[in-house]
């Protein structure tokens, strides 16, 4: 079993006031499992992977996830306060990232399994359907001092039920948009002084989440179609006039008619666009009212961007926040990218897809403590290397920045380390072996996946 330090062992004592002593000490020990060991991430692997394949009480150590009582929902509230005390500086914006992934996934006593369009397998021409678990996830945009790419790491997930589904379990069926507005107001209501934006693609392109956002002062970011049907403020009523008063006003020639008409004043930029390179692009920018049938209008901020060079397809974007520089929304929108870089490295170094788990409540438990690893892992990395993460580096490749597979290198390292175990010769079970040997065997382990 390795020993960590007591940096560790500090930043996980946080998670002890979510359940008991005992859960609590399991846990841990499935946590480091879950950092040390390649390929699959299952309960036995996590056990092998820390030199307990001759527990007895094996059996106990599934319980933590099927059966224990602990709740998913405090030890996100406890990650996110880990992720701000690190990262996030007072007064600083919180910058949420919400997106939703499929984890593919077979077998009939998986109760929250469907069939979804596999997104990473679909293409413009063709969309491949496959059978898994879908997963709405919610991100923290943080700055890492290794790199100069904004990392998104997540702590909260739910999965996300189709209709079908839901009949048969006889719930209530929940949209994407209806458990973002409703998991964001609870991230409103844990930090309330707090600013807060979020950002999402098209898919959560709602009225009524933007409502909800704008009653919780949360400002929104998302994609904006070009046909949506966008008014003028309602003009003053008389106060003698009886009956209710307007809530639009006329309506507003669509963006797509912006985009042909040549008056539209253009205002060019230069931004940092996706993958770090500077793009110049135009914009134009105004304030509407956005409505559809069946939910009051919502004030916005619409930004039209084009590409001078046509490299891209023009497009719009929208901030609930009226006041907002458009250079600011379209960079925050930009920043969403990185919840897709967290998704394929979740799949590439922590096994994500390969738990094994099939009774409800460890499903629905398994694939957010992954998550929560991954962000677990770069705190870890951040109170082990403050300033400079370790890059393996080669001859003939050089690496500019980290990434999260240094990350987790640099936490098995340590784990793993030799200052960590005894190292005296008189006991039958030790052997000397050259350091450099010793050194080569921990780096070729620690970058196993």
């Amino acid at each position: 079993m390795p020993t960590p330090s007591i940096q560790i062992i500090q930043l996980l004592a946080a998670f002890r006031a979510g359940t008991t002593a005992p859960i609590f000490e399991r846990m841990c020990t499935l946590i480091f499992g879950a950092i040390l060991a390649p390929g699959n991430r299952t309960v036995s692997s996590c056990l092998r992977a820390v030199g307990r394949w001759d527990a007895q009480d094996f059996a106990s150590y599934h319980r933590v996830l099927n059966r224990a009582r602990w709740s998913a929902l405090v030890m996100s509230r406890i990650l996110l306060s880990l992720i701000i005390c690190t990262f996030v500086p007072e007064g600083a914006p919180l910058i949420l990232l919400v997106d939703d992934t499929l984890e593919r996934r077979r077998g009939k006593q998986i109760i929250y399994k469907s069939v979804f369009r596999d997104a990473v397998r679909s293409t413009a021409n063709r969309v491949t359907l496959s059978f898994g678990i879908r997963w709405l996830v919610i991100c923290v945009l943080v700055d890492t001092p290794w790199s100069s790419r904004p990392w998104a790491l997540p702590f909260l997930a739910v999965p996300l039920l189709s209709e079908k589904r839901c009949e048969k379990l006889g719930r209530a069926h929940r949209s994407p948009t209806k458990w973002a507005g409703a998991l964001v107001r609870k991230i409103g209501r844990w930090y309330p002084k707090r600013e807060i934006v979020l950002i999402g693609d098209g898919g959560y392109a709602c009225v009524e989440l933007a409502k909800s956002c704008e009653d919780q002062e949360i400002t929104l970011v998302s994609r904006l179609r070009l046909d949506a049907a966008l008014y003028d403020e309602p003009a003053p009523q008389p106060s003698s006039k009886r009956g209710p008063k307007p809530k639009k006003g006329a309506r507003k020639k669509s963006l797509s008619e912006w985009l042909l008409d040549k008056n539209t004043r253009w205002q060019s930029c230069s931004l940092c666009w996706y993958g770090g390179e500077a793009r110049q692009i135009e914009y134009c920018s105004a304030v509407a009212l956005w409505h559809t049938p069946g939910c009051d209008p919502v004030p916005l901020r619409w930004v039209l961007i084009r590409c001078p060079e046509h490299s891209f397809k023009p497009g719009a974007l929208f901030c609930t926040h009226v006041d907002a520089d458009p250079e600011q929304i379209i960079e925050w929108f930009i920043l969403r990218w990185n919840i897709e870089v967290t998704f394929e490295e979740v799949r590439a170094c922590l096994g994500f897809e390969t738990q094994r788990q099939w009774s409800s409540k460890a499903i629905g438990r398994t694939t957010p403590v992954l998550l929560g690893i991954f962000s677990l892992v770069v705190i870890m990395a951040k109170r082990l290397h403050p300033r400079r993460l370790p890059i393996q580096q080669t001859s003939w490749y050089e690496k500019a920045e980290p990434t999260f597979r240094d990350a987790l290198a640099a936490v098995r390292l340590h784990l793993w380390g030799v200052k960590n175990y005894t190292r005296s010769v008189h006991q039958p079970d030790h052997c000397l072996i050259p350091i450099t040997l010793l050194r080569s065997l921990q780096r070729a382990v620690c970058y196993a996946t």
